[in-house]
């Protein structure tokens, strides 16, 4: 799974940041997007802009590249009590 951030551009737009401050929130940072991308173990956080198209490309290649190499899961094996 790949966990992608989009509208990227409206992270430092004055108006959108004016609109979310006044209902106490902010736009997410990387760091946070990372954070949470390991907490759900998805494969990567990565960001994009249709608006601008920056970061499609790279989008689009990740996720193919997710399929066609998949990242191992590892299955947890129950705890046995004897």
């Amino acid at each position: 799974m790949l966990l992608v951030g989009t509208k990227k551009d409206l992270r430092n737009d004055p108006e959108t940041i004016k609109k979310l401050k006044e209902q106490s929130l902010a736009p997410i940072t990387q760091h946070q997007g990372n954070g949470l991308a390991k907490q759900i173990q998805a494969v990567k956080y990565m960001e994009c802009s249709a608006l601008n198209q920056e970061g499609i490309k790279e989008v689009f290649a990740e996720a193919v590249g997710a399929v066609i190499n998949p990242t191992p899961v590892k299955i947890r094996k129950p705890c046995v009590l004897l």
